[in-house]
């Protein structure tokens, strides 16, 4: 039997995953969150569009989320036209945002409430992959409910996992983000240090990458730096969100984080000078050029 999916969040991730799962034959149920575009999309390929997350949770067997915050992914979860309003029993709600794990594991206890079952699924790779089913995968929560939905998060990743207990996807991932930023900001700013010495950036890229420093995320920042590639399209605001979250986490848990105010530092400074719709890998512009003085 085919199961019917709401999806919520139809941004450019959520866009290309909502494609891939009509390409696999889903029943679609949309709703509007800040434009038309990708709803519009999902609705001219037999989509079912609806107004509230009550309606979503009615018409479906899985819910999607892919939103941006914590906050969000609450407010349409709870209230009289939240998810959980129209939950029917037995479904799953699926989280593939990146959120605090400490809402994750609310959330989760207030879905069990409902009769549903709620994992959360934080994603790696662009929404390129998502288009073609090659997403990486980070799922936590009830096990039974995973196996269950196992099909259908095979249709849209590569790599999935299950990793543990409610909250551990959404644990594991600000880690991830915590150190992919780190890595970032610390190649920008290496290069804008060599344009300030006056060594040329090729030069300085051919010797980092010679050795253990080599990463894919390094050559991310040298792509764009280089040829003006933008590859990583993860957006600054987005990133100072994940580090900021990767550090109430840490606060959460009575742990010091000692590089996370850093690179935070540095992704607010950026974003508060104008700079957040820019991608991740244009920070270098921002330190070697565009810093106010």
């Amino acid at each position: 039997m085919t199961d019917h999916i709401g999806f919520i969040g139809l941004g450019l991730m959520g866009s290309a995953m909502a494609g891939c799962l009509q390409d696999a034959g889903h029943p679609l149920t949309v709703i509007a969150n800040r434009s038309r575009k990708g709803v519009d999309a999902a609705v001219a390929r037999g989509a079912t569009e609806v107004g509230t997350g009550r309606e979503i949770a009615a018409a479906s067997d899985i819910v999607m989320l892919c939103m941006d915050t914590s906050d969000n992914v609450e407010a349409r979860m709870t209230g009289a036209d939240g998810v959980l309003a129209g939950l029917q029993k037995g479904a799953v709600v699926i989280d593939f945002g990146t959120s605090r794990p400490a809402s994750t594991r609310m959330l989760a206890e207030k879905t069990a409430q409902a009769g549903g079952h709620f994992l959360d699924a934080p994603l790696g790779r662009t929404p390129a992959h998502a288009k073609d089913g090659k997403l990486n995968i980070m799922c936590a929560g009830d096990k039974g409910a995973y196996d269950r939905v196992k099909p259908v998060l095979d249709t849209l990743g590569e790599n999935v996992f299950h990793l543990g207990e409610s909250g551990t996807g959404h644990t594991i991932k600000l880690i991830n983000n915590f150190f992919a930023m780190t890595t970032a900001t610390a190649m920008a700013e290496a290069f804008a240090m060599a344009d300030a010495a006056g060594v040329d950036r090729e030069k300085l890229y051919s010797v980092m990458a010679a050795g253990p420093l080599h990463s894919g995320m390094m050559d991310f920042v040298r792509n764009y730096a280089m040829e003006g590639q933008i590859d990583l399209a993860f957006s600054l605001a987005n990133g100072r969100k994940d580090v900021g979250y990767f550090a109430a986490m840490a606060d959460h848990l009575g742990q010091e984080t000692r590089i996370g105010p850093a690179t935070l530092a540095a992704l607010s400074e950026a974003v508060e000078s104008g700079w957040g719709d820019r991608m991740v890998p244009e920070i270098v512009d921002y330190f070697s050029k565009g810093k106010p003085k």
